[in-house]
């Protein structure tokens, strides 16, 4: 085992049409005021306020998992401010994957990486570099494929029925 191994943070968010990603840089930490000035200010904010990316602006609704920095006051008043309607601390239950279809894009991405890392040889293969450069070209790959991200949007409502059939239990999604 690597001691003090880095580590690549990734956030992933997805509309209809588009594919949203921001791959953390080095020595920068999740913390709440990261999140709320590189991820929701400078990429999220502007990505859901544009037409080409959503179907309607004013319809949409950013759905998080409660992450620390995510359910945080100044994060929940900063898209407050911003007039962004989400599911707030209220509304979301907490660190669900069965509900969160984010969670299966990021499956479908790290099958990806590992089928591309695999082929990799010699020093490349554990190369940090080698890895950064599969993750940005599986998220660009990915970036407009509507049809997957339309089909985990529509799953919502089947997502949310079989949670509650399993009375908020594990279900298969």
């Amino acid at each position: 085992m690597v001691k003090n191994q880095s580590s690549i943070g990734v956030f992933i968010m997805f509309t209809c049409k588009r594919l949203l990603w921001v791959i953390k840089g080095k020595g920068e930490s999740w913390t709440g005021q990261y999140f709320r000035d590189t991820i929701l200010t400078q990429n999220v904010l502007p990505l859901l306020k544009d037409q080409a990316n959503v179907i309607e602006p004013d319809e949409v609704i950013f759905v998080h998992d409660k992450a620390p920095c995510m359910r945080a006051n100044k994060t929940q008043h900063l898209l407050q401010d911003n007039d962004v309607n989400f599911w707030g601390n209220d509304i979301w239950p907490g660190n669900s994957p069965d509900l969160n279809a984010a969670e299966h894009i990021g499956s479908i991405i790290k099958d990806e990486i590992e089928k591309k890392m695999s082929l990799e040889t010699g020093y490349n293969r554990f190369h940090e570099g080698t890895l950064q450069m599969h993750i940005a070209n599986v998220l660009t790959d990915m970036e407009e494929d509507t049809e997957l991200f339309e089909n985990l949007l529509c799953s919502y409502p089947s997502r949310v029925c079989a949670v509650n059939n399993a009375n908020g239990c594990h279900t298969d999604y």
